[in-house]
Formats: C-alpha cells, structure tokens, sequence
C-alpha cells in the first residue's frame, strides 16, 4: 500500500496547494471591484474592464477550487441518511454514490478538453468593448475538473479502504504530521 499511500498524499497536497494558491485569487477580485468602484465614483470614470476580468477570475477560481474543496470535505452532502451511518457502512454508500461523481466529472472533462482545444485553436476573445483571451479561463475547466477526479479517485481508495478495513493513508494523518512541524 506504500506506492497508493504515496498517490494518495500526492493528490492530496497538489490540491492543497492550488486551493491555496487559487483562493488568493479572492483577494485580486476584492482589489479590482474596489479599483472599479473608486474610478466610478470618485472620479466619474468608469473603467471598461475590471467587471469583466473580475468575472473571468471568478470563473478559473471555481472551477480550480472543487478538489481542494473535495480534499477538506468541502461538499455539500444530503444528510437524511449518511449522517445515521455508521463509518463502515457511510463508506459503502459511498461508493455507491461514487458512480454518479464519476460519470459527471468524466463528462465534464471529456467536453471540458474539447471545448478548452477548440477555444485555445481559434485564440478566442470575449468580443466585449476590452476583448481580453477567454481561452485560458477555458483552460482551467478541464484542468480543474481533472484535479477533481484525481481527489474524487483518491476518496474512493479511502472509502474502500474504510468500506473494507484495510490500512491506508487518512487525510487526517496529513493534518497531524504538519501540526508536528509548526
């Protein structure tokens, strides 16, 4: 189980750190709508393109958050009967489930790569007043989407693993090791 552990850690932390990195993303969007409110109001003149780059930042920060999201359990869940469950029989649902996550995030990668090449072949713009590439924020989505089956794939390594007791790397242990060195 060493090889899948270490996969497992990988995934994990990759998606830690572009969660990381991607929510700084925030902060950007808060500078550009203050920016754009300010030249509005302050000095009556209007910009033409901090709505828009605010939109498109917004869109790479969700598509590149959802396996950081997925890796802190993050997720809305519906809780009428997993949250009765004990932790054996929760990870047997699960995976059960897992197959519905599957076929979504697939598809959105299958489509999300083909709409991604098509944007990146013709250099695509907005066609708006600024004109700014969108094709990078087209980039993102089979990107991010690809991240979120990685981590979806390492959730179910951990369910099996629960659904079944067998040894395996637990998030938790992650957490506990990077309390150790602070």
């Amino acid at each position: 189980m060493g090889v899948l552990s270490a996969f497992m850690k990988g995934i994990t932390r990759l998606n830690d750190f572009v969660g990381r990195g991607i929510a700084l993303l925030v902060f950007v969007m808060f500078a550009f709508l203050l920016l754009e409110v300010g030249f509005r109001y302050l000095f009556n003149s209007p910009t033409v393109w901090t709505n828009e780059l605010t939109q498109l930042l917004f869109g790479v920060y969700a598509v590149m958050s959802g396996g950081y999201i997925m890796a802190h359990r993050g997720h809305v869940n519906v809780d009428l009967i997993h949250s009765h469950l004990a932790p054996r029989k929760r990870a047997f649902l699960d995976i059960i489930t897992s197959v519905v996550f599957f076929i979504f995030t697939l598809a959105l990668l299958w489509f999300g790569i083909e709409m991604a090449r098509d944007s990146m072949s013709s250099w695509e713009t907005s066609f708006s007043a600024w004109n700014p590439p969108i094709w990078p924020v087209k980039l993102a989505i089979p990107v991010g989407t690809g991240l979120l089956v990685l981590q979806g794939l390492v959730k179910l390594l951990e369910d099996i693993a629960i659904a079944f007791n067998l040894d395996y790397y637990r998030p938790s242990e992650q957490a506990e090791e990077e309390e150790e060195y602070l």
